[in-house]
């Protein structure tokens, strides 16, 4: 059966700018050209071509009964890529370990009816002339006692210690680092057998990848724990087993960041050469990107350079990167999730980092969530036609 593509958006070739009759052509050198132009230049993830500049980011929105993605879910995404995103990156999607998450209405990436659904999302994408990644996701020791799918699963991490220290979960075996090693590699080539154009590993924002690389919830005295290099190897082991996984032209994102969920200046790294010890190992494991989250894209992160997370990525490693955080707003999206409205901002900066190749692809989330038809806006030069952000955008899956 094939899914329903919301009337009125017609499918675009992977390749052709979204534009609509009537639109006009901006005037030459003005903010609206400029955005038409950097943003709409194809690139390149491992050889995946993505058709422009723009991504849709990961934004978790629970209308999957039992994990199962259903038409909504495939039309909510298509919709978007039928309006110019060129790579859609989906919400998180639990692999499969019982402890991988907490919701049952947040999908799963393993399981016959929940990839059956994420087939349909896949193939209506492509209809609409789009790319997508799933994001495979396991939280770790966010995870809180008694919840679904899987209620009797405990919380675990690297040493059973929360975000904000306490320590309640169980600190992983040997035999559960293994165990979770083969549920991301299993999730990422399930998605290659169903038609998806790559995976993105959540290894941010506090998540069980995260809590392996951040010394806060990582106290471990073995191989995994220690000097910042040793706290990869966890993030090391599944990539490469996701790599091995998958076709060698498959592409892997590893998604990162230096804060975490409810504690905000946590970090990483306080250098540029602290964060290289953390990527180097990541990225000779078979990281073909780099998905940097901040949560305001324009902020510096280190002093003495205007580079943002993703910039320093891109130069300390040579990969490709993807910027994120508070993209065409002019406000802090965790306020935003939290209730609050964003005017509209600007985009001149992004346009001059973008040409200067400090990053190479931008992830849009709540602009994209107010208005599916952002993208079609900006690749047309219509930059009077964005809108501000209002919370309830958050409420219908449309």
């Amino acid at each position: 059966m094939r899914v329903h593509i919301p009337a009125g958006i017609p499918p675009r070739s992977p390749h052709v700018t979204a534009t609509t009759a009537e639109s006009t052509e901006p005037t030459p050198g003005s903010s609206a050209s400029r955005a038409a132009q950097i943003l709409a230049r194809p690139v390149s993830i491992n050889g995946l071509t993505v058709p422009n500049r723009i991504a849709m980011a990961p934004m978790t929105r629970m209308f999957s009964p039992g994990g199962v993605p259903g038409e909504d879910v495939a039309s909510y995404y298509a919709r978007r890529a039928a309006a110019g995103v060129g790579l859609i990156v989906t919400e998180g999607t639990y692999v499969g370990h019982e402890s991988a998450g907490e919701s049952d209405r947040v999908p799963r990436f393993h399981g016959e009816e929940q990839l059956a659904g994420w087939a349909k999302v896949a193939d209506a994408v492509h209809a609409a002339g789009g790319t997508i990644f799933p994001q495979l996701w396991h939280i770790g020791m966010v995870r809180r006692p008694g919840k679904p799918p899987f209620e009797q699963a405990p919380a675990v991490g690297p040493s059973g210690i929360r975000l904000d220290g306490t320590q309640d979960g169980k600190a992983m075996t040997r035999g559960d680092l293994d165990d979770v090693i083969g549920a991301f590699a299993q999730a990422a080539a399930a998605a290659e057998r169903i038609g998806f154009d790559g995976v993105e590993l959540h290894g941010a924002h506090g998540y069980l990848i995260d809590q392996f690389l951040w010394a806060g919830t990582n106290r471990r005295t073995d191989a995994y724990g220690g000097d910042p290099v040793a706290r990869t190897k966890f993030a090391a082991e599944i990539v490469a087993a996701v790599r091995a996984s998958v076709s060698a032209d498959f592409p892997v994102v590893l998604r990162y960041s230096q804060w975490k969920s409810d504690n905000y200046d946590a970090r990483l790294a306080e250098t540029p050469e602290e964060l290289e010890a953390v990527l180097a190992p990541l990225a000779a494991a078979g990281v073909d990107a780099f998905h940097a989250s901040t949560r305001r894209y324009w902020l510096p992160e280190f002093d003495g350079s205007d580079l943002n997370l993703a910039g320093w990525t891109k130069k300390l490693t040579g990969r490709p990167t993807i910027t994120v955080g508070s993209v065409g707003l002019d406000g802090d999206f965790i306020r935003g999730f939290a209730g609050e409205g964003s005017p509209v901002k600007g985009l001149d900066d992004l346009l001059d980092r973008l040409e200067r190749e400090e990053f190479d692809l931008v992830a849009v989330g709540r602009a994209l969530l107010q208005d599916p038809e952002w993208a079609a806006k900006v690749l047309a030069g219509r930059l009077d036609e964005l809108k501000p952000y209002d919370a309830a955008a958050l409420k219908p899956l449309s």
